[in-house]
């Protein structure tokens, strides 16, 4: 037995923190290369980096507090130097460097990184003066932060994410005339091409590269709410939540898979990063399961898809709904109000899946007086639900912009863990979650970063705009056919990518073409962000699957494919939300100064009726999947089943009906078979 299965072992049998913490770590490191950091053996190298860390996260709190704010291009260079130099320090360039010290090529590297931005902040007006006209220092500098930038991608977040960025630098570089590869790319994207010293200058010098709007989103809302995740963290909150998700839901049939779905999902809320969170909770849950009777590819995706969908579910929605509304130009609050119904309708199709083969199973519950007690949890714990209570009251009630909620929630929770001694933070807990925030953010920064490439690329060259309308040609202007085509280029771009530059590329290529036949910008924003995210979950790329088929012991590949069934809601509701507005709690109306539909918001009524046909559409998905309700259900029904789900899931009302009698068949004929079961048994 090799040590990772005993570690393996020993948590099954309940094993100790280390153990498990031992675990955690392998696992993660085996599946996301995020994790795999260097630890240093000198104590002034490790000081220096903390002290390091503390600085990145002071400089950006003080940014967020408005006492001292340099100008866009200078706040974004300092900010992605110094994720270059954490990620240097941090990441080794290969499996074979050490993870004990620094090479010294890498301090070369983080010299390079610093200059970087002290040569934007003192030459800051020049640049801007030159507006747009090349200057050789500044492509020289642009290219060296490219490679910097390429370089770190790829030490944090593998070889997909900076090879396609290559693969956009090669597309600019051909063109028919300026192009300094001469070659005519045939069809709808054919442009005029670039040079070198033109491409990199255009990354450097403007807000449409590299220092583009998602590394601004990257530099404020996110490194805040990370930091905010942090500080919630080492006050207790992970235990908070594991222990209210047991207290809710322990008691019930398939209880133990139900506390995996909702922990993951308040965990990921927070945290936004899949992998991590399925590590961090699976390591605990994924042995409850598997001792209750579940398999262990249902176990791994229960813990994957409720890890993965915690980025879906407001207030915080991990963190790539800030990019959204960058992007869309909208309040933030405004899209988190949005994105409401369809996550909870996707956690409730998990959750019927649950309970369903639970009973197929014939589950036992977990005796109450086995679990904590609801009241129990509040009195220790209750007061650290007051951070997310404010934050909700900060984005939604004060007035104050998302950058000084996130700041004052900070502030605010640092408070209130002082409440208990339980959760009481040491001023070196206060320290420890500073220096840990900056860390924490490095791979999301460095991937905002490059994607910046990608975005750069497509805006000079209208590489987004030209995909757009050959997804509408092929698409023969249907709206169905586009939204497959749509949903395909998300999912193959997002594979292996992390959750935001898998969402900020998605949109750029693919949002484009749903809005150009009338989908609002919402609506086509989210349903590329939803697939974005399930990229996670479906094979051959599988992160957050994989993740937790490497803690339950199940075949990689199944878990996969059994996370894409537990999560087949998932996959509808975009559908669903595009076909009919009402689910965003939005509504198409003529604007009179343009002429053109436009999306606005509705109330709640319209959406919550619709929600109820598409719960129950939901249920009856589930029933058909797991091919159980009260007893065994045939092929026939099941049948029956999936046409009353798709009936339930469209937006007219006679269809809703219809579903709705379907439906009605489906559970009379199944409530006739069981009462005929239980009279045989009594007789």
């Amino acid at each position: 037995m090799n040590e990772n299965d005993k570690n393996m072992e020993t948590v099954e049998n309940g094993g100790t923190a280390p153990e498990k913490n031992i675990l955690e770590k392998n696992t993660l490191e085996k599946i996301d290369r995020e994790s795999r950091t260097r630890s240093f053996v000198s104590p002034a190298v490790g000081q220096a980096f903390k002290v390091f860390c503390i600085i990145v996260t002071v400089y950006h709190l003080v940014f967020a507090a408005g006492l001292w704010t340099p100008r866009t291009l200078q706040h974004r260079a300092i900010h992605v130097a110094m994720m270059l130099i954490l990620a240097f320090a941090l990441y080794p360039a290969t499996k074979k460097a050490s993870r004990a010290k620094i090479a010294w090529y890498d301090y070369i590297l983080m010299a390079l990184s610093a200059a970087t931005a002290i040569y934007m902040y003192i030459y800051y007006n020049a640049i801007v003066n030159r507006a747009g006209v090349i200057s050789w220092s500044d492509a020289a500098v642009g290219a060296i932060l490219t490679v910097l930038v390429l370089e770190a991608t790829r030490r944090v977040c593998g070889k997909a994410l900076p090879i396609l960025s290559i693969i956009f630098i090669l597309y600019a570089l051909m063109g028919r005339r300026a192009g300094m590869i001469p070659v005519n790319i045939p069809g709808v994207f054919l442009h005029r091409g670039y040079t070198l010293p033109k491409l990199f200058s255009n990354f450097f010098t403007n807000t449409e590269g590299i220092y583009g709007s998602s590394v601004n989103v990257a530099s404020t809302y996110i490194f805040l709410f990370i930091c905010f995740g942090e500080f919630m963290n080492r006050c207790g909150m992970g235990k908070f939540f594991n222990d209210i998700a047991t207290a809710l839901a322990g008691w019930s049939k398939g209880g133990p898979a139900k506390v995996a779905v909702i922990a993951a999902g308040l965990l990921g809320m927070i945290n936004g990063a899949a992998v991590a969170v399925v590590v961090t909770t699976g390591a605990f849950t994924i042995p409850l399961m598997k001792k209750e009777g579940y398999d262990d590819e249902f176990s791994g995706a229960v813990v994957a898809t409720g890890s993965v969908g915690g980025q879906l579910m407001p207030p915080v929605m991990g963190a790539a709904a800030f990019i959204m509304a960058e992007t869309l130009g909208i309040k933030y609050n405004y899209l988190l109000v949005c994105a409401i119904i369809p996550a909870i309708i996707y956690y409730l199709g998990i959750l019927f899946q649950i309970q369903l083969r639970a009973e197929r199973l014939e589950m036992k519950p977990t005796p109450r007086e086995d679990l904590p007690r609801i009241g129990q949890v509040m009195r220790e714990s209750g007061h650290l639900a007051i951070p997310i209570i404010f934050l909700v009251y900060m984005l939604f009630f004060s007035g104050k912009t998302v950058i000084m909620a996130a700041f004052y929630s900070i502030l605010c929770t640092i408070v209130v863990a002082q409440l208990r001694p339980g959760t009481r933070m040491s001023i070196e807990d206060i320290v420890g979650a500073i220096a840990k925030s900056a860390v924490s953010t490095v791979s999301v920064a460095i991937a905002c970063a490059c994607v910046g490439c990608i975005v750069g690329v497509c805006s000079i060259t209208g590489f987004a705009l030209n995909l757009a309308n050959a997804i509408v040609m092929i698409g023969q202007n249907s709206i169905l056919f586009t939204l497959i085509f749509s949903m395909v280029t998300c999912m193959v771009l997002g594979m292996g990518l992390p959750s935001i530059p898998a969402y900020i590329i998605t949109s750029t290529v693919a949002a484009p073409a749903l809005v150009q036949l009338g989908i609002p910008d919402i609506a086509a924003h989210m349903f590329c962000f939803y697939f974005a995210m399930f990229a996670n979950l479906t094979p051959p790329v599988a992160l957050a699957s994989f993740a937790a088929a490497g803690i339950s012991g199940g075949d990689a590949m199944k878990t996969g494919w059994a996370s894409v069934k537990l999560a087949l809601a998932g996959f509808i509701l975009p559908y669903m939300f595009v076909y009919n507005n009402s689910l965003l709690l939005l509504r198409q109306e003529l604007n009179s100064e343009t002429g053109k539909m436009t999306a606005v918001r509705t109330g709640f009524a319209p959406g919550a009726a619709t929600a109820v046909f598409a719960i129950a559409g939901v249920f009856l998905l589930s029933v058909a999947v797991e091919g159980y309700l009260m007893k065994k259900v045939n092929l026939v029904l099941r049948a029956a089943a999936i046409v009353g789900a798709v009936l339930l899931m469209t937006s007219a009302t006679p269809l809703n009906l219809a579903g709705i009698a379907v439906a009605a068949v489906v559970v009379a004929v199944q409530a006739r078979k069981k009462a005929i079961a239980q009279k045989e048994v009594s007789l």
